[in-house]
């Protein structure tokens, strides 16, 4: 094996995860990225309709144009804004200007579900754009004027985009995944724009540097605080019960609920505890088989909670949710996916309130870190 093989679409040059067939390398990093490449077409200028059904505030009107600027003189931009605070809108107005001349746009997130949310919506502001969605099981049509996909479809555009959306950054399995980060890198021809709600210590100081810059935004767009969890120390054993108690106190409020727990095994089997106490419910993750149809009719009123792993912890807004994290001292619950679950409460400018409960046997990092940061997020207002 040669020592100095450096694997073209990862990077990767650690001889154990190299492999020879047929006298030629592989990589056994990035093996399983195999398909249709797209090809980049000349730029075209063309017309582009932004229709949006409401207005940006001035703290995101302000965000949105100081990206364009930046975009247009070459530089990268990150937004460190809170959940709810309308990040995907911010990044409209420079996509837009991106498709006027014609540049190859692309706006990739880590989960297939929140992708194809995202597919949705993007169709309505852009609505004489050809917005293609592509990931895994979805990828015969590969290019269009903005593509959304999943980080792991990246592999497809080496050398393409001039602008990268990246959302949900410091999400999972983005997040300190070194194949899909490099699949990020060869796919960026021009400049991209990074979004979370809680980057990391590297990013944060990656985007001060020159050539970079990082926007903050502490404020949801509705101008109310984030609900701020309470934490409910209770043995794990006594947790389902109050959890059905709860339920039953939201079901009569007409409040619809998640329930997030560290495990897919543990969807499974607290909602087979909970159905027996408390009706309309149902549980995902990311093993469930129809897992669409099951969010769907939670949205649409048909159920009214759902046990949840992190499949849900981002990239979904309902009204009025409640949301309960049982086992929250889990090793699973850092501080920054408890904030993204606290963040799925309050979103909606006619419901900014919403109870959220961590429950645990005992304290950690996590969840003190987690009250902290979103307390301190709501001194801004």
């Amino acid at each position: 094996m040669d020592d100095s093989f450096v694997c073209p679409r990862c990077g990767n040059a650690d001889p154990r995860f190299l492999g020879k067939k047929n006298g030629e390398v592989y990589c056994r990093k990035c093996i399983m990225f195999q398909g249709e490449e797209a090809t980049p077409l000349p730029l075209s200028p063309r017309t582009v309709g932004l229709s949006l059904s409401y207005t940006l505030s001035k703290e995101q009107k302000a965000l949105s144009d100081r990206i364009v600027e930046n975009f247009k003189n070459g530089r990268d931009t990150l937004v460190y804004a809170v959940c709810g605070s309308g990040k995907t809108e911010i990044s409209y107005a420079v996509m837009a200007y991106a498709m006027s001349k014609g540049m190859h746009v692309g706006f990739a997130l880590p989960r297939r579900d929140v992708v194809i949310e995202l597919y949705h919506r993007l169709v309505s502001a852009f609505p004489s754009q050809r917005i293609v969605a592509v990931y895994g099981g979805h990828s015969d049509e590969i290019e269009g004027d903005c593509l959304i996909l999943t980080t792991h479809q990246l592999y497809r555009y080496p050398s393409y985009f001039d602008l990268l959306v990246m959302d949900e950054i410091d999400a999972f399995p983005f997040k300190g995944n070194d194949v899909l980060i490099s699949l990020y890198q060869k796919s960026l021809k021009g400049h991209c724009l990074m979004m979370s709600a809680t980057p990391s210590k590297r990013i944060v100081s990656e985007f001060r540097k020159p050539g970079k810059e990082m926007l903050t935004l502490h404020t949801r767009f509705h101008k109310h605080p984030i609900p701020v969890p309470r934490a409910v120390e209770m043995f794990a054993f006594l947790q389902a019960g109050f959890v059905a108690k709860k339920l039953r106190d939201y079901r009569k409020e007409g409040k619809p609920c998640f329930v997030f727990v560290p495990s897919v095994d543990l969807s499974q089997s607290v909602f087979e505890t909970l159905r027996h106490l408390v009706p309309d419910g149902d549980y995902v993750s990311s093993k469930r088989e129809g897992r669409a149809a099951i969010i769907h009719r939670f949205k649409d009123g048909k159920l009214r909670y759902l046990v949840t792993t992190a499949v849900l912890e981002r990239g979904i807004t309902v009204k009025n949710l409640q949301v309960i994290v049982m086992r929250a001292d889990s090793p699973i619950y850092d501080a920054a996916a408890l904030i993204q679950i606290a963040g799925r409460a309050g979103r909606k400018a006619d419901a900014p309130d919403g109870e959220v409960l961590f429950l645990h046997e005992r304290m950690t990092e996590g969840i003190r870190k987690a009250i902290d940061e979103i307390k301190y997020c709501n001194t801004f207002l």
